[in-house]
Parts: structure tokens; sequence; C-alpha cells
């Protein structure tokens, strides 16, 4: 025998693909260990990178792998719209592009449990033998597809429909395409939901029980799509990051469960982990918003004007004050202690950089900055944190909020960029607001407060903030980035 049929012999062995997938699996994992931080993210990435490249190897290797032209083409494709997406991205747009990403994970899912079902649809549910398999023996079959493998098709079709559909409408509200306030049927909204749904698993069990209909497929696929709009479109304001790990989770467990109906031990593996971590992930920020997923799921958080008669809102608060950048100069030369809160308002200006130059000169004059990460500000998990590491702030610096709130007291002022919603006292204040119960950034415990903001108009949640009409409370009204670069000019004059 030849030294090439041995090798290719050996490359197609199923012990050495399984140590390949050993070893991507524990680099995916590595990986994630090193998106913990923003100083190992990067390394991270590459890690995870390369894993992923060695389960793509060992998946291509494998014997039953098929029909090389298509493989190709669509690793074309993908690299020719990915690849430019994702370097060509404004850091502004990084919520969407996570979201749209996302989605298309879902999508492929769905496709992919749909393309399997028109192959081996009419022997779902059929005798099967176990034959010591990697999966119990359930990946062997005598005459179909057995009920197991059937009913994790179904699932990730119905999941991945639903976190595609979702991730759209998600990508849709950030992208200002569609409102970002919630948008439902009123009270009939969650029996809408609860109909689609049971109309989803309804279908699900026919076909996992035999059915061997393909319109009953795609009745499911469309009651799942639109149950995943249902569920997104009333949902906004600081909800929205919560909502993109849940979709984020949803998309990883559908892979997962792909993985198991086509036998993939790579899907199984790194699904899972990005289940596991999305929900975890997903979980920890409902805890630090004091809300439950269900009730997030349950519908949108926001979208009203202002509550009439509260305190501090709208034409009941007084007046605003406003200040200048030289004034805004002073009151931060002569503090002991500043606390920079930044949101949205500081991504959409581009101003991290700036804001970084303006810490560097306070810390010239020995002024002691600190950030207050609220763990919603943005539009994705960790977007602030995101946003500063690309300019460089020292992750010491970055307190979050349960670190951040009991220093505000002693703090002489607090200079809030664009952090709308996630500083509004109407939260612990004013029972009948939308945002009552969920934890704030404690802004208005400082001694002076300055908010650098284009306008009064309200941030994502569609109410007004009390704070700005606090006495302690001054309004620098401009574009973040020309606004903070003004007040580091202001400084070096003084």
């Amino acid at each position: 025998m030849s030294a090439v049929p041995l090798a290719t012999s050996f490359l197609q062995d199923q012990s050495f693909l399984d140590v390949l997938y050993i070893i991507a699996f524990g680099l995916f994992i590595q990986g994630l260990r090193g998106l913990s931080g923003p100083t190992t993210a990067v390394r991270g990435n590459r890690i995870a990178a390369v894993g992923m490249t060695i389960a793509v190897i060992a998946t291509l290797l494998n014997v039953n792998e098929g029909n090389w032209g298509l493989i190709v083409l669509g690793v074309a494709l993908g690299t020719a719209v990915g690849v430019p997406a994702a370097r060509q991205v404004k850091m502004t747009a990084m919520p969407q592009m996570v979201a749209l990403f996302n989605g298309v994970g879902g999508g492929a899912v769905f496709l992919i449990a749909w393309a399997e079902f028109r192959r081996d649809g009419s022997t779902y549910g059929s005798h099967t033998v176990n034959l010591g398999g990697p999966l119990g023996g359930l990946s062997a079959h005598v005459g179909g597809v057995s009920t197991y493998v059937a009913a994790f098709s179904v699932f990730a079709a119905i999941v991945g429909s639903v976190s595609f559909w979702g991730s759209n409408i998600a990508f849709g509200k950030l992208q200002e395409i569609l409102p970002g306030r919630p948008i439902s049927l009123g009270s009939a909204q969650q029996i809408v939901n609860l109909v689609l749904l049971i109309l989803a698993l309804a279908a699900g069990v026919d076909l996992v029980a035999g059915a061997h209909s393909e319109l009953v497929f795609i009745g499911m696929l469309v009651c799942a799509a639109l149950l995943g709009n249902a569920v997104v479109l009333p949902i906004g304001g600081a909800d929205m990051p919560v909502v993109i790990s849940m979709l984020n989770a949803f998309t990883g467990l559908s892979a997962a469960a792909t993985g198991i109906a086509l036998d993939n031990t790579a899907l199984i593996v790194a699904g899972m982990i990005v289940g596991a971590s999305g929900s975890i992930l997903t979980n920890l920020m409902a805890v630090a918003m004091n809300r439950s997923i269900p009730s997030i799921i349950a519908g949108g958080f926001g979208g009203g004007g202002a509550v009439e008669g509260a305190s501090g809102a709208g034409e009941h608060a007084g007046t605003v004050r406003s200040t200048s950048a030289a004034d805004a100069a002073i009151q931060l030369a002569y503090a002991n202690r500043v606390v920079i809160v930044p949101g949205y308002g500081m991504a959409v200006a581009q101003a991290q950089h700036a804001v970084h130059e303006l810490t560097k000169a306070l810390e010239k004059r020995q002024v002691e900055v600190s950030y207050a990460i609220h763990p919603v500000a943005g539009r994705m998990p960790g977007h602030m944190n995101v946003l500063l590491a690309e300019a460089d702030v020292p992750y010491d610096q970055l307190k979050e909020m349960d670190d951040a709130n009991p220093e505000f007291a002693r703090t002489d002022v607090s200079l809030v960029i664009g952090a709308n919603d996630v500083t509004n006292p109407a939260a612990k204040n004013t029972p009948s607001s939308p945002i009552y119960g969920m934890p704030i950034l404690e802004v208005a415990d400082s001694k002076s407060v300055i908010v650098i903001k284009r306008s009064m108009n309200p941030g994502f949640a569609g109410i007004e903030n009390e704070l700005y009409y606090d006495p302690k409370t001054t309004m620098l009204f401009g574009d973040a980035k020309s606004a903070v670069s003004e007040i580091t000019a202001e400084l070096a004059n003084i």
C-alpha cells in the first residue's frame, strides 16, 4: 500500500478526528476564558478561532462529507460578506452587527433542519437499533430516523427560527429601521404569543410522531417566525442588551440540537458552550436589573412619555440649568474625585478617546477619576467596556454598578455622557414609571452632576430623566466628542 492512501486513511480515522475535536474544544474553552477581560479578549478570540479552524478541518475530513464544490462556494460567499462587514463596521454599530450575525446563526440552523427533513422526514419516528455509537447508539438506525433525533431536529428548527427572526427585529430597532419603542398588541400580546408557541409545538409533535408533510414543517417554521417577531417587538429600552444575550443563547442551543440530529460532535459542544454562556450572561444581566427573564419576554420596557405628576418629570420638574465647557472645566479642575458615567451618547459620538484624554488631563491635576459602568449601558452586553478598552482606558478604573454606587456620596462631580435611562432616579422614586425597580447608577448622590447630551429628548426607554431637573445638575448640550474635547482644552487654560 502506498504512502498516500495510508496517510489518507490515517487522517480520516475516527480516533484521529476525535483527537482533533478534543483539541478544538479545549481551545474553545480557553478562548472563552480570555473573553472575560479586555486585556485578554483579543488573544481569546484568536485562540477560539484556531479551535474553530481545527473543528472545521476535522469535520471536512469525515468520509461522509461530500459535495466539496458547494462547501467551498459557501465558505467563499460567507467570507466575502462577513470579513468586509466586520472590518468596516463602526463601534457605534457593533450591537446591530452582533444581533445580525447571531440571527444568521439561527437562520443557518433552521435551514439545515429543513434540509434534513426534506431528506429524511419520511422516516421520522421509524425503528432504531442501539449499536453503541457515540450517542449511545441513537445515531445508528434500521429503517429510518429515531424519534430522539427527530425531536432534536424539530427543536433546532423552532428555536433557530425564533432566534433568526427575533434577532432581525433587534437589529431593526438598534439600526432605527424600526421604532425603538415597544410595539405590542396590548393585553392580547401574551395570548398571541402563547397561541403561536402552542401551534409550533403541536406541529413539531406531529412531525416527530411520524407526519411526513412538508406543509406541516413549513407551518411550524412560520409559527416560530411569527413568535420570534412577536416576542422582540414589544421589547425596548434597557432590556435590549438582555434580549440580544438571550437570543444568542437560543442560537447556541439550537446549534447543539442540530449537532445531535446530525451526530456532529463539534456542533454539539460549540453550541452548548454558546448556549450555556449566553444563558448565564442573560441571567446575570437580568438579576443586575432586578428583572426576571419571563418579565422581559412578557413585554416591553419603556415607550411611554413623561409620567404625569411624577416628581422631576417634564413640566412638573422645574428648571433645567445649562452650563458651558469653560464652567464645566472649572468644576472638574477643582474636584478631588470625579466619576465618569458613559452611555450610548458616548458611543454615537465616538467620544471614548476624547474621554480618555480628559481623564489624563484631570489626573495630571491630581484628580481621582474612575468610570461607573451600568450592566446594560449602551445597546449590547459589555458595550461600554469594549469602547473604553478600545481607547486604552485602564481596566482597573472601570467600576461595575455595585462597586460604583457606594462611592457617589463622596464624589465631587459626576460627568454623565449620554447615559439616560440607567441614571434616572424615577427607577427609585416613581412607582408609576416603566423603569421602576430597575437598579440604576446613583449619580444623584454626588455633590454635583454635569450631563453632556445633545438635547432634552428622552432616552431609549422613551421617558424623561428626573436627574436633569435636580438643582445640583447642569446640562452641557452638544455632541459628546466635541463637548469633552472643549472641556479638555479649557482645562489647559486653568
